[in-house]
């Protein structure tokens, strides 16, 4: 009794000061809350309209759902069922499955030898060559597309490259700079301790990369590999200018080909978006234990 009094003795916080502590730590989780609310609701509006009839969709608000709900899957049937280029959307989903990811994993693998090659190898140029993949970063992409695509039509690359191969080498590409950077600061982050009784103990830079780098960079990885995934997945352009025929494009030409040049047929879009949406939200929610620990790297010394 008399160690507790003697602490709330020593508690020598001034009373405003704990109510206005108080205070903003609710404005903050209000403040949360209401972004939260508010970035939801694009989405609430979108789950809406997909299950509504056209008719409604195209005569009024998805927010009259609540005063006259109607609800049908005659959208999503339309989405799995209309052919696109002869075929059915499945073939357009596996194709987007075999383009996200490759193009993902790629990148990555090479950023993360670079990235330990920048953090723990000394050699002539290291910091001018990270300076260099650094600027790469603030190169515009539509800059690259004609110069890149005049590169795969050349003799270099042969004719049955031209397709789902080249898709991977473009997003591996445009992808490899931030990748490098984001993963070079977590693994430079590593102890160094750590490293150096590696080596004193021999182990080679292969093995120092394979038995200790990797298994502590997971939460890295995961982080990089999810945005890496997600603008694949969502990726038009780049399938667009590298894909080659209509039968290697993923679900997002063929979203907007079911559409219509005119967008006759909009309605189809709101099933079709949460179609796609299936696989992200997986890998998202399986990977999520690391994303928030990848979001962190690198920003406190180990």
């Amino acid at each position: 009794m008399a160690a507790t009094l003697d602490a709330k003795s020593r508690d020598t916080t001034p009373v405003g000061s704990k109510i206005a502590t108080t205070l903003s730590s609710r404005l903050g989780r209000m403040f949360v809350w209401l972004l939260a609310i508010l970035w939801t609701v694009p989405t609430l509006g979108l789950l809406i309209s997909s299950v509504r009839p056209e008719r409604k969709i195209k005569t009024t608000g998805w927010w009259t759902f609540f005063t006259d709900p109607q609800v049908t899957l005659e959208n999503y049937s339309g989405v799995l069922e209309n052919k696109v280029y002869g075929l059915p959307f499945s073939h357009f989903f596996w194709n987007t499955v075999k383009i996200a990811i490759p193009a993902a994993v790629i990148p990555i693998v090479i950023a993360a030898f670079a990235a330990y090659a920048f953090s723990w190898m000394k050699f002539k140029g290291r910091d001018w060559i990270f300076v260099l993949v650094v600027g790469l970063m603030v190169v515009p992409l539509q800059m690259c597309l004609i110069p890149l695509l005049k590169f795969f039509s050349s003799d270099f690359f042969p004719d049955s490259w031209v397709g789902v191969y080249t898709i991977w080498l473009a997003h591996a590409i445009f992808g490899m700079p931030l990748a490098i950077f984001l993963l070079k600061n977590f693994i430079g982050s590593l102890p160094s301790e750590v490293i150096e009784a590696a080596r004193v103990d021999g182990a080679s830079h292969l093995t120092i990369f394979r038995r200790i780098v990797l298994p502590l960079s997971v939460p890295a990885l995961a982080s990089l590999g999810i945005f890496q995934f997600l603008w694949v997945w969502n990726d038009l352009l780049v399938a667009k200018v590298f894909g080659g025929r209509a039968t290697n494009q993923p679900m997002t030409a063929a979203m907007v080909d079911m559409v219509g040049n005119r967008g006759n047929d909009w309605q189809l879009l709101t099933a079709g978006a949460f179609v796609t949406m299936i696989v992200p939200l997986i890998v998202f929610l399986s990977l999520q234990r690391f994303f928030v620990r990848g979001l962190l790297a690198g920003s406190v010394k180990g």
